[in-house]
This record gives C-alpha cells, structure tokens and sequence, in this order.
C-alpha cells in the first residue's frame, strides 16, 4: 500500500515538473526571447517602411534644382528564402551567382528575421519585369524608395549628394537609420537634412505562405503615414548658374556672386564639376570612384575651400582701413619710381612701370604697388617699429572685419577661414622683435601669406558696395512656405569704415573698368566698378582674379572669379565675371566694343596638366610599355607612308581675346 502511494507521488511529482518545464519554456519563447514572436509575426505581418519624398530644392526663381523620382529596392528575410530557381532570379536583376552569394551572406549576418536591402535602386522598368516573377522568389519583396534627379545637371558642389549611411552615422543617429538609408553627404543636401528628409511611415500587410499580400493588418489600426520633406528655395539663379558653369568649362577655379542688400548668394561655381545624376542609380559606386580619382578634384568645393592669394583685388580693402585710421587721405599723393624702398628691400611695380604722381583713386584705377606698399607700411609702423606686433595687428584686426581670417558661417559644411596670420605666426618663424614691416611687406598688395577664398573675395565686394556692411553669406531663403530669415542673416555687421571713405575707393573701381586693365570687360549701359588681380603663385603661373559690383548706385550683384594658372586678372577673370554681371542684371549679353564673347570662353581650354600619383605614374609607365609593344608592328608598316602624310600644325594654348596688359596699365 505504502509503495503504491509513493509511487503515485513519483508520477505526479514527473507530471508537475513537466508541467513546469513547459511553462517555463513558453514563457522564455514568449517573454524572454523575441525572436520567435518576430518570426511568426513576419510568417503573417509585413511591415513595410514608407519612406517620404525628400523635399524639392529651387532656384531663386521657382525653377526645379533637383527633385525625386521612384526606384524600387528588393527586400530579403533571410529566414523565409527557400529552394528557387536563382539562375533565373539573378537574370531578372542583372546580376550574378557570385553576387548573389555575397548578398545573402550579408544578410544573414545582419539578422535572420530581419529585412534588409537585398539589391538597391531598381529602376521602374527593371522592376516592372521582376515584379511579375515575384510570388516565385520566397522571402524577397520590394520596397519603393524616392532618390534624387536634377533637370538641369548644375550646381553639384552647391547641391551636394545623398548616399547610404554608415555604422558611425547611424550610430550617431539614436536609431533613426537603418542599414539602407540614405542621407545628405555634402552640400545642401546635408546642412538641411533634417528638413528635407521628412517622416516616414508604416504600412502593415498580411500576407500568405507564398509572400503574397492579402490585405492590411487590422484595417490599417497600426499604420503611420510617411511626410514629405520640406520644399527649399535657394538664393541660387539657375541662369547666372550655368552661365558660368559653361564660361569655366576646362578650367580651374571658382565663381561665386552675392546680393549686397541681402547677402544672398546668386551664384556658386566650382570648376571643374560633375553631373550630380553620376551619384544616382546602380552605378553610383562606381561613379563615385572614378570622380575620386579624377585628378582635378570635382568634389572639392572651390567657393568656399579653395585657398588664394587676393592679389591686387585687396588694394581697395587697405585704402579703406588706412583713410579710416587717418593715414592716408584721399589727396594723398604718392610718386611712383617704378619700386618702393621698404628698408634694405625693394618692391617693384608691375615689370618696373614708373606711375609718376598718383593720387587714391589713381593708385587704384593703375593698381599701383608702390601706393600701397606705403599705405601699409604707415598702418604697421604707426606705433613704432619696434612695436610691429602692435600695429599689425591692429592691422589684422581691421582686415578681418571685412570677413578674412575666419568662417562667415556659410549654410554649408566644410567652409575655411582662409589664412590671416597673426603677429604671433611670424614671431614663431622670425622671433619675437626678429622682423619688420618690410619682412612682411607684400601682405599690402595682397599677396604673401594672404589667402582668401572666393566666397570672401565676393563678400569684400559686398562690404564695398553696401558702403561699410555686409549680411552674412546664405544659401536658403525659405523652407516650405516660410521665409528663412534666421536672425544672424538679417543683422548688418559693420566693418569700422565710415562710408564717407568708400567714395574714392569706388571712383578708383570704376575707372578700372571705364579706361583701366578692365576696360575690355565694360558692359555696355552698366557701371561696374571691379579691380583686377594677378594673383603670384609660387612656381605656377598667375592666378587670374576679378572682383566687383554693379551698377554702381544701388548695387543688385557683388562677385569674385579665379581662375587658376590662366594670367592676368583682365584677360580671363574680368570676362568671365562682366558677362554673369550683365546675364544676371539684364537677362542678356550684348556686343562688346572689345570684340570679346562668351563663347570663347566657354570653348577655351586651361586645364593644367594633371598631378598624378605614384600609383598612377606606374600605371601609366605600364600601360605605355604594352601600348609601345602592341604598336611596334603597325609603326613599321606606317613609317614609309607618314613620310608623305601632310604635316599637322602645332596644337597652342588658348589665348584671352584681350590684349595682355598689366593690372597697372591703362589706355
């Protein structure tokens, strides 16, 4: 009796803890462990992401910049994808077995259960096929995505790119990306991501064993819908855009123009460039790549990265700073012997010219050295010399509230400060006491360790033409329906000039263009008043630089343009920078009495021979030891017969259609 009772507590306490095993077990599965809800929950339930439309970007005057159209991206659950003919999958995608392979591998390193992207940015038509096929292919299913297209292929280095993001970012994010995503790169298109990118929604499916849809999950209860990103109107003027992406066509440098009333930027050039729909589609990688090792660099962003010496275009800047400092008047007459004595050291005017008596504005319409050599000089002297530091920089400081030396807080990533040395940098190279105004003398006429980008160039223009202040630089005016008026672009920073001083500075600019080294350029009907600048670069020829304004009462357009490596600020930049000027002021390009036309211009070639790596010159070494090989037997046939081909003239290098002249000659 007794064993029958033990017994019967042995079998209930084996049932018991059976009992306990299995609750436990489903209470881990269910509790504990999500893996096994998620998977049973994807058995039935497709989340797809509804990712919005990514805001529009227009011009100035509403004309579409880039805008979105649809691909689509093939989805896999790794867990779900069973026995299928891949030979045919990977033909509908365009793809092969190995890719295959490594794709799946991928995803199932990310999660099992998990979507991932399985093949990126099929187009319409590609998809359309697949589409078709699809109920074949278990645990694959598409998910519409918008990407980027620009109408006009302009403005790259203005509009930047969108590409997929990466661990770190989004990491960084908190968890708003996923593997897949995508996000502004440069440009716009990153300073403004957050307003472009929009919200994006959810969509619940039912579906079958087969992956097909059978209707939304409870009636759509769970769904989000996705919010397009905001609309941006830039200051931009496609007009004046590409107009001057065609003028620096096969050239190196930079255009950017400004609205003075405003600080609005019209225009923003950098040359060379790229059509930004090589950064869309499939073959953006590979795109991508070829772009990086294009030795001229189109992803660098000339504007406001590119590094130059001001040349003879600051000469207008040191009168302003030296009559507002009483060291200078504009009566102040200045006898040029073709050299100024600066110590032990003598500075040369422009190959020796001899300008006699010059007054301001003379010494300005001539561009003549010596003037502001002098002018320099009574600004850092006029403490003493033996407190140089002292009166540099005040010199300095003066100088950098025209914009130079540091950021002006462009809407853009990646803005330099440009170079505006400090007392303290030439104590660390000459020691404290150890130089003198001559040591560092060409700073006056814009030269030495002076370097600006062409985004201050054009702001110093816009400082000249407002008399005393400028708006801090900007891309956007308006999101959506609203005005972008941020408060630090409505405030007017002075720059300690008062503008009684700008009037003789302005009637030396203008007479650059009337009868000086711009006379070429002079629109017809328009008052621009510009200086021309021939920037030295140290074992390169000249940079040529033009800045100015126009008209010159009640100015509507501010601009600077370089050109690398190309000579005198007259011959190439000046050009360059009338006909934006007129384009933007008129809507047209007139007949010049100079003869010159834009499409000269645009045709010329500058292109400086390319810098190649060490990498690249032994391919090329390669490459012309199997060239010469491959060619040695076709070379013999053709040696006899060459002998009678015509000779061809030889290829030259473009010239400016204007006579070469000094920046300090005149008519």
């Amino acid at each position: 009796m007794n064993s029958f009772f033990e017994r019967r507590y042995i079998v209930a306490g084996i049932f018991i803890a059976f009992i306990l095993v299995l609750l436990g077990r489903l209470f881990y599965i269910q509790v504990v462990d999500d893996r096994y809800a998620l998977y049973a929950s994807q058995n039935v339930v497709r989340k797809m992401i509804q990712y919005p439309a990514r805001g529009p970007i227009l011009d100035r005057n509403g004309k579409i910049m880039v805008q979105n159209e649809p691909v689509y991206d093939i989805m896999v659950i790794p867990k779900q994808v069973t026995a299928f003919d891949t030979v045919e999958f990977c033909k509908l995608l365009g793809i092969d077995r190995e890719g295959y392979d490594k794709r799946i591998i991928k995803a199932r390193k990310y999660s099992p259960y998990r979507a991932s992207v399985f093949e990126k940015q099929l187009s319409a038509q590609l998809y359309a096929s697949f589409q078709e096929r699809l109920s074949e292919f278990p645990g694959f299913f598409p998910q519409q995505r918008p990407v980027r297209t620009y109408p006009d292929s302009a403005a790259a280095q203005f509009l930047g790119y969108i590409g997929e993001v990466t661990d770190p970012i989004i990491k960084r994010s908190g968890g708003y990306y996923s593997p897949g995503d995508y996000i502004g790169i440069t440009g716009v298109e990153k300073s403004y991501e957050t307003v472009l990118r929009g919200q994006r929604g959810v969509q619940n499916w039912m579906v079958d064993s087969r992956n097909v849809r059978k209707g939304t999950y409870a009636n759509g209860a769970f769904d989000t819908s996705a919010v397009a990103g905001d609309r941006l109107v830039s200051s931009l003027d496609m007009n004046i855009q590409k107009l001057g992406e065609a003028l620096m066509r096969n050239k190196v440098g930079s255009i950017v123009a400004i609205e003075p009333s405003t600080g609005e930027i019209l225009a923003f050039v950098s040359s060379p460039t790229y059509d930004p729909n090589l950064l869309v589609g499939r073959e953006r990688g590979n795109n991508a790549a070829k772009l990086y090792k294009d030795p001229y660099k189109p992803f660098f962003t000339r504007p406001v990265q590119a590094l130059y010496p001001p040349g003879s275009s600051f000469k207008p800047l040191s009168a302003l700073i030296a009559m507002q400092e009483g060291m200078i008047t504009p009566q102040t007459v200045y006898v040029c012997r073709g050299y100024y004595q600066s110590g032990n050291r003598r500075i040369k005017c422009f190959h020796n010219e001899v300008h006699g008596a010059v007054s301001l504005s003379q010494a300005i319409a001539h561009s003549c050295n010596g003037y502001f050599d002098m002018v320099f000089e009574k600004l850092v002297n006029r403490f003493g010399a033996r407190n140089i530091d002292t009166g540099y920089n005040a010199w300095r400081n003066n100088v950098a509230k025209f914009g130079l030396g540091g950021r002006l807080d462009l809407d853009m990533p990646s803005e330099s400060r440009g170079l505006l040395p400090k007392a303290a940098f030439y104590d660390k190279i000459y020691k404290k006491g150890g130089w003198r105004s001559s040591t560092v003398i060409s700073l006056g006429i814009g030269q030495g360790e002076l370097l600006a980008t062409p985004l201050q160039l054009a702001n110093i223009e816009a400082v000249i033409a407002n008399r005393g202040f400028y708006y801090k630089p900007h891309l956007i005016k308006a999101i959506g329906e609203k005005q972008v008026i941020k408060h630090e672009y409505t405030v007017r920073n002075y720059v300690g000039v008062d503008s009684q001083y700008f009037h003789p500075a302005i009637e030396g600019m203008q007479q650059v263009v009337d009868f000086g080294t711009a006379a070429g350029s002079k629109i017809p009907g328009i008052i621009m008043c510009g200086k021309t600048g021939t920037a030295e670069v140290k074992n390169k020829r000249d940079n040529s630089v033009f800045v100015a304004f126009a008209p010159r009462d009640n100015p509507k357009i501010a601009i600077a343009v370089v050109v690398e490596n190309s000579g005198q600020g007259a011959t190439w930049a000046a050009p360059i920078a009338s006909f934006i000027v007129e384009k933007y002021l008129t809507g047209k390009i007139s007949t010049r009495s100079s003869g010159i036309n834009p499409d000269y211009y645009m045709n010329a070639n500058l292109l400086p021979p390319p810098v190649l790596s060490a990498a690249d010159k032994r391919q090329l070494r390669l490459d012309s030891v199997k060239k010469a090989q491959a060619d040695s037997v076709s070379k013999l046939k053709l040696k006899a017969a060459s002998n009678k081909l015509p000779q061809k003239a030889p290829v030259s290098k473009p010239s400016a259609m204007l006579p070469k002249r000094k920046d300090d000659e005149l008519q």
